[in-house]
């Protein structure tokens, strides 16, 4: 998860135990009561919390998933052009004997005919 999902997160929590804290200690309720809306709203918040967190770790792992497929379609292409490379050197390799092998042929021919 980012750093910044993770800020958002912490942000959320503390902000809203803060609100909630100065909220409840200021209304004129019983302590039994008080109690009661503390774990309500932080019953509320966890649950806040967990659904900021899912759906930043969903993101994360989307991003993660999209960067690996493209890395393997990368992975594909260097392949298939280092194959391509590799034939077109092949067949280059090719030329370059037979042109070579047709000169020292053609060499052979002319001195035949014309004996130093």
């Amino acid at each position: 998860m980012a750093e910044r999902d993770w800020d958002l997160v912490k942000g959320l929590v503390i902000g809203g135990l803060v609100g909630a804290a100065i909220g409840i200690l200021f209304a004129p309720k019983s302590g039994k009561e008080t109690r009661q809306d503390i774990a309500d709203k932080a019953d509320e918040l966890l649950t806040k919390a967990k659904e900021e967190y899912e759906k930043a770790a969903e993101k994360s792992k989307a991003a993660y998933e999209t960067a690996v497929k493209q890395l393997k379609n990368a992975e594909g292409t260097a392949k298939e052009k280092v194959e391509e490379m590799a034939e077109t050197f092949a067949d280059n390799k090719n030329r370059l004997k037979k042109a070579f092998d047709a000169g020292v042929e053609a060499y052979r021919e002319e001195k035949n005919k014309n004996p130093a």
